[in-house]
């Protein structure tokens, strides 16, 4: 009688192998239809500190020639707005409270002024995910002439 107690014991205290792969199938169903999600918004959340630092160098941007009477050539670039540039009076910076970044994905915002789409304001250009102009969804470029 002990041992037929004893016995069923044993097997209570175990997992079983069926329940195990219930639970590894439960957990691979919830990681394959979570992470997914989870992925897009961190793609979306580079988007928006990216358009966020780019608001944010136009405005330092405005800073610098309110103060200097010209924005930085395309040459000086955006180093202008941390170091002073030689030859550049009333220069009152830095504009920026930190080095200039990159951008989300590790490359280096584009400057250039004057601007190509309008020649009296510089332009800044992350070009998003893929590295490449153009692009749609998280690849397209972000840029300051445009409010998205």
């Amino acid at each position: 009688m002990k041992r037929i107690q004893s016995e069923r014991n044993r097997r209570r205290r175990g997992i079983t192998l069926i329940e195990m792969l219930v639970v590894l199938t439960i957990i691979a169903l919830f990681a394959a239809l979570v992470a997914p999600k989870l992925l897009s918004k961190s793609d979306s959340a580079r988007v928006t500190a990216a358009r966020a630092q780019v608001n944010s160098f136009m405005t330092a941007l405005g800073a610098y020639k309110l103060d200097t009477g010209v924005y930085p050539s395309t040459e000086q670039g955006l180093q202008a707005l941390r170091t002073r540039p030689q030859n550049v009076n009333q220069w009152q910076g830095p504009y920026l409270p930190q080095d200039i970044p990159v951008d989300p994905w590790g490359r280096p915002y584009l400057y250039k002024y004057p601007g190509e789409i309008n020649a009296d304001e510089p332009e800044i250009v992350c070009l998003g995910a893929d590295g490449q102009a153009g692009g749609e969804g998280i690849a397209a470029d972000i840029v300051s002439w445009k409010s998205q």
